[in-house]
């Protein structure tokens, strides 16, 4: 039989579940974007930038059950996307990139976005394809959603002439999508080995990354079955409850919030799951780890890298969970204690909370009593979605996170720019569910446009901009150790006319007693297809608690000349100006 590339590629992306491609039609790829139209399963949405586009295809693949896809022109459209396709890559989120490709049969060169786009993408994709005959289309988009959503995830990169899309070819027959899933064999000895250690430890701990985020049922199960506290990274933040009595907040130790240093102060022995130990995590790698760890991953190379781990047990989260609770149900081990533990944790809650609310904000939104309001007025099920910046310190620490997959943010690649676009693909994927950004507004500068398709397709998204006119995590970042600011100081910024040029909402907060009313008309308008911008100027005097560690672990890691220079510097420019 005859088919073109573009019909052959729509029914392999309607066979493997895609819902949404993310994209701008040019010259490579209109064929396709008209298949796409005509499809009964798909939506092709356009976007005013591909980086946009990636991001929206990231947040797809993490709070849905289809893969977040790119549908975008080679050259020019590939790097606008790779900011997106890097933070998913880094993150280990599942995405398909579909890019079109120069006429492989007029033998020119020197075309139109011509370019050996394999070479600069191969460090920030799982794999490349490129596509030589129509008989290959089907049989590799399969392949490429295998790739990318198996063992850690990412994304996958498939190249398709415009010509192969364009024409009629000859296919032998037409396959449909069987998925192939790996069954893990776990190592019996060293499962038997960390069962031991964890069940002898004094004071166990757990420590959850994304890797665990199917596996919270079994995360609950465990901690309450060995009284263990359970602290999350930033980008697991939703994994374990934040509303239950032994979960801590990101980390722990000195970068913490309270409850994590005090719950883990004592630590012998720390459970890690679907975690790297990476950077922001862990505090910039002040995070103390015991020496009895014991690690689970899907991949086997983050072990012992950053942390040495005294067994290590690849494999699934949730399999892995589930046969070291069954070892304690066989053995008739009863729940540990945990009542001091629970105490303690809550106690440690409620100071850093009163901390924040008897911080003065004159003129300005505190933070916490706006992060307080904004629990009260989502339900469980509901979506935050923040960037990078102080505000992301900020929600991890003052935003409790109730439900997996309902708090999604840039991690190791940490973009910023991520949260608008974000925030849309989150409300696509969910349209039932309310959807809440919260973004810096220099990184709302980077995509804020964003908003118009938003806009364009009745997407309502509520997008709280944490207005102070300053790059003010690296701004406070340069305070301590410069005193003084260089670059990180923005323009003014007038965001009731990008509301008015985007077609979106515009709500100005500028005090604590405005909050809930200023949020209920936001979720009100949201409601009706529209979406909001809600400027909040917000106090930022206050810095983190991670802030705060992270600045003083790496000044205490300078050599001690170097320490003192910086130091002496500081206080003389504190005292000269």
């Amino acid at each position: 039989m005859k088919k073109t590339g573009a019909e052959l590629i729509v029914y392999a992306l309607e066979q493997i579940g895609v819902k949404f491609t993310f994209g701008i039609p040019g010259v490579h790829n209109t064929e396709l974007y008209d298949e796409l139209n005509i499809s009964k399963s798909i939506t092709p949405y356009l976007v005013t930038h591909e980086c946009g586009a990636a991001f929206m295809a990231d947040a797809i693949s993490r709070t849905s059950e289809s893969i977040g896809t790119l549908v975008i022109v080679p050259a020019a459209g590939a790097t606008h996307a790779l900011s997106g396709i890097g933070e998913a890559y880094l993150d280990g989120i599942p995405m398909l990139i579909i890019s079109g490709g120069v006429r492989t049969d007029t033998g020119k060169k020197f075309q139109l976005h011509q370019m050996d786009q394999s070479g600069f993408l191969k460090g920030i994709t799982k794999k490349f394809f490129r596509v030589e005959t129509h008989e290959d289309i089907i049989p590799i988009i399969f392949e490429a959603y295998e790739i990318a959503t198996e063992d850690e995830a990412g994304p996958v990169f498939i190249e398709i002439p415009v010509n192969i899309q364009l024409f009629s070819g000859k296919v032998s027959y037409i396959p449909t999508f069987t998925p192939e899933r790996n069954v893990w064999k776990i190592n019996e000895a060293a499962l038997e080995k960390s069962y031991d250690l964890l069940k002898n430890s004094s004071h166990p701990g757990i420590f959850a990354g994304w890797g665990a985020r199917e596996a919270t049922k079994e995360l609950i199960e465990l901690a309450e079955l060995i009284g263990a506290p359970v602290a999350t990274t930033l980008q697991g933040l939703s994994v374990f409850p934040g509303n239950h009595p032994l979960h801590t907040g990101m980390g722990f130790g000195p970068y913490s919030v309270p409850a994590g240093e005090a719950a883990f102060e004592n630590c012998d022995c720390l459970l890690a799951i679907g975690t790297r130990f990476s950077e922001i995590p862990t505090g910039s790698f002040s995070m103390k780890v015991p020496e009895n760890l014991i690690h689970i991953d899907v991949n086997p190379d983050v072990f012992s890298k950053n942390y040495p781990a005294k067994f290590e047990l690849e494999g699934d989260a949730k399999h892995i969970l589930g046969a070291i609770i069954e070892k304690f149900k066989k053995d008739g081990i009863q729940k540990k204690g945990s009542e001091k533990m629970k105490d303690l944790i809550l106690k440690k809650k409620k100071e850093y909370e009163t901390e924040w609310e008897k911080h003065s904000s004159p003129d300005k939104v505190n933070p916490s009593i706006f992060f307080r309001e904004l629990r009260k007025q989502m339900k469980e099920e509901d979506i935050l979605v923040v960037d990078d910046g102080n505000h992301t310190f900020l929600a991890a620490e003052l935003f409790p996170a109730i439900r997996s997959k309902t708090f999604i943010s840039p991690s190791d690649f940490n973009s910023m720019g991520y949260c608008v676009p974000a925030s849309i693909g989150a409300k696509i994927a969910n349209p039932d569910r309310n959807v809440v950004g919260i973004v810096g507004d220099g990184a709302f500068l980077m995509t804020g446009l964003e908003l118009l398709t938003a806009s364009t397709n009745s997407v309502g998204v509520v997008i709280c901009v944490f207005y102070d006119g300053e790059l003010s995590q690296i701004s406070q970042g340069q305070q301590i150790p410069y005193s003084r600011k260089t670059c990180t100081i923005l323009g003014e910024l007038q965001l009731e006319g990008i509301a008015q040029g985007t077609g979106a909402a515009y709500l100005s907060l500028e005090s604590n007693e405005n909050i809930d009313s200023v949020l209920k008309q936001a979720f009100r308008i949201s409601d009706e297809g529209r979406p909001v911008i809600v400027d909040i100027k917000i106090d930022y005097s206050k810095a983190t608690r991670f802030t705060k560690g992270v600045v003083q672990a790496n000044l205490g890691r300078f050599p001690l000349g170097e320490k003192f220079r910086f130091i002496g510097r500081a206080l003389w420019r504190k005292l000269t100006g």
